[in-house]
């Protein structure tokens, strides 16, 4: 008797084992924020996947899947994507640093605009094309809205990118600011179009006026 009960007690086991396996393959082993079964056979059933590991791991790969059920009614302000722009300008000085004949570069991410002054020992024939790869360069990490001004007037012009290091896109007079800074940065080089919509800096080229028109009309109108 004893033997038997042990029996049925083993194959209970080895039943629910069994069947917590399944639910986590269908699951693909992920963990289900939504609070609700994941069922990816079934595109309108709730899920949120997130298969972010504790110790995040520079090499992991990143991965979320979600659809428009598992946001649809509910609270996601605490889930808005951010930009973590000091970062982001990391990325790019330190890419831009290893173009071929660019020394040193300093770089401003705000809002919608990246500002890249790099020294460069280049004579007036490649300016151009260094340009190019150093806007391309920035272009390649940013969100595709941002517009990139690059200057390689290092000299007169890094210590001003680097004034606003500090301040935020709330600051005082700040708009002004950096408009004056793109000004003086546009009479550098900005490399060749980006495409036949948009010009060198990214702006679209069927907008009423291009960045440098606008500034100057802001400009007429203090």
């Amino acid at each position: 008797m004893k033997k038997t009960i042990i029996t049925i007690g083993l194959s209970s086991i080895i039943a629910l084992t069994g069947c917590a396996d399944k639910d986590e393959d269908q699951g693909l082993g992920a963990k289900n924020n939504a609070g609700n079964p994941t069922n990816v056979n079934n595109p309108t059933q709730y899920y949120d996947e997130d298969y972010r590991n504790n110790d995040n791991k520079s090499d992991d790969f990143g991965f979320t899947r979600t659809n428009s059920a598992t946001i649809d009614g509910r609270n996601i302000s605490n889930k808005a994507a951010s930009i973590d722009r000091e970062q982001l300008s990391d990325v790019i000085s330190k890419l831009s640093v290893q173009i071929p004949n660019v020394n040193d570069a300093a770089t401003l991410v705000t809002d919608e605009e990246v500002l890249v002054v790099y020294d460069t020992n280049n004579n007036n024939k490649d300016r151009t094309e260094t340009a190019d790869q150093v806007k391309r360069t920035a272009m390649s990490i940013v969100p595709r809205y941002y517009h990139v001004y690059v200057s390689d007037d290092y000299q007169n012009l890094g210590q001003d990118v680097e004034n606003f290091a500090t301040l935020k896109s709330g600051s005082r007079g700040i708009d002004y600011t950096i408009e004056q800074t793109i000004k003086r940065m546009l009479k550098s080089p900005q490399g060749y179009k980006m495409s036949d919509e948009e010009n060198e800096n990214g702006e679209m080229v069927n907008d009423k006026r291009d960045h440098q028109d606008n500034i100057h009309q802001k400009m007429d109108n203090r």
